[in-house]
């Protein structure tokens, strides 16, 4: 079997603030890409007449089109590895909608453009024409669900497994260089640097321990690994979800709680440690425009849902990490209908207590 790996598109740090300390770094390393627990991701397939590439002929003045569409097949590969990280339990759920304007997620098919997808909330930074998520090659051949279970894994925040920082893992890099440029990837040594060389942060690895079960572990063949001396023969996960993916999704997104009340002009303590969310049910007495923020030194993400039909759509959010500001949003909120606030925690950095209060 042919073995193909994921591209992840390229990505723009954000800049901090000099002078942060360590610990509240790595929090707003490790969380910034992960979703609010509760958050409902809907999914697209991108199948209109318009929806392709326009690339250029090699050779030639001309361009030609290259669709973006997947056939029904492959689209039920992504809908059942949808349903298999759902069936997890985990508190993020996924409902796929027809309109591109309502989805985070948008997936194209486009041939020879490879597989990738962005990164968690990286999502939400694509514009609203453009994929989140292409899966270049045929996934109804052997692979093909791998292929699919492993970008939704990117779509949920989590990065590759054989770039973490704990892995130790000894490459021959010239072999993984000449490897990877030859078919049926063609990269440059600057995309195998990006994908599969270059170290993580150990903020932003999936776990303090080398998982090479993962289904975010790439199958490697014989020669380019030098050491753990046991994989230069090869590397050959299962392709299929470890339980530390599981466990993974599982401690980011545990299943949803019922919300605790929050009353208007009522502050509410948070008791919040890093990475932990709290949801409150917000019921307005007026309508108005109403602000929502959090108070004391910490870093956090606020996000504000209304209830439709049953289901949160989001309406606002802010994310203060690495600011001396508190997270603070403006919002309209109309009485008789049902808000959900949810507060996750990057860190704390100073004394006192965390709150959130909506007035």
């Amino acid at each position: 079997m042919t073995r193909r790996y994921c591209s992840l598109p390229r990505q723009s740090d954000p800049a901090f603030a000099p002078g942060l300390a360590a610990e509240r770094l790595g929090a707003l390393i490790g969380g910034r890409r992960m979703w609010v627990n509760g958050t409902v991701l809907h999914y697209c397939f991108l199948d209109a007449e318009t929806d392709a590439s326009v690339i250029p002929v090699p050779g030639t003045a001309e361009t030609r089109r290259v669709p973006w569409a997947g056939t029904e097949e492959q689209r039920n590969v992504v809908r059942e590895s949808f349903r298999e990280w759902q069936d997890l339990g985990i508190g993020v759920r996924f409902a796929e909608v027809r309109d591109r304007g309502e989805a985070e997620l948008r997936i194209g098919f486009q041939a020879g453009d490879g597989s990738w997808s962005a990164v968690g909330r990286d999502a939400l930074a694509v514009g609203a024409g453009e994929r989140t998520m292409n899966l270049g090659w045929d996934l109804t051949e052997p692979g093909g669900r791998w292929t699919a279970l492993h970008s939704i894994g990117h779509a949920l925040g989590m990065r590759h497994e054989h770039q973490s920082p704990f892995a130790g893992v000894h490459w021959d890099d010239e072999a993984v260089y000449t490897a990877l440029a030859g078919p049926p990837h063609h990269w440059s040594r600057d995309r195998t640097d990006r994908a599969i060389l270059r170290k993580l942060d150990p903020a932003e690895a999936n776990g303090a321990v080398w998982d090479p079960h993962s289904v975010m572990q790439f199958p490697f063949g014989p020669g380019l690994i030098l050491e753990p001396e046991q994989y230069h023969n090869g590397l050959y996960p299962p392709g299929s979800l470890s339980p530390a993916d599981k466990e993974f999704v599982l401690r980011w997104y545990p299943p949803a709680e019922a919300p605790a009340a929050l009353v208007p002009f009522r502050s509410a303590p948070l008791g919040l440690g890093p990475g932990g969310q709290a949801d409150f049910a917000v019921e307005p007495p007026e309508t108005r425009e109403y602000s929502v923020g959090t108070f004391g030194a910490c870093d956090s993400v606020v996000v504000v849902f209304e209830e439709r039909d049953g289901e949160p759509r989001y309406l606002a959010g802010h994310d203060d990490g690495g600011t001396a500001r508190n997270a603070l949003i403006g919002v309209r909120l109309v009485k008789g209908r049902h808000y959900v606030v949810r507060v996750r925690l990057h860190s704390t950095w100073g004394s006192g207590e965390t709150a959130v209060m909506c007035w």
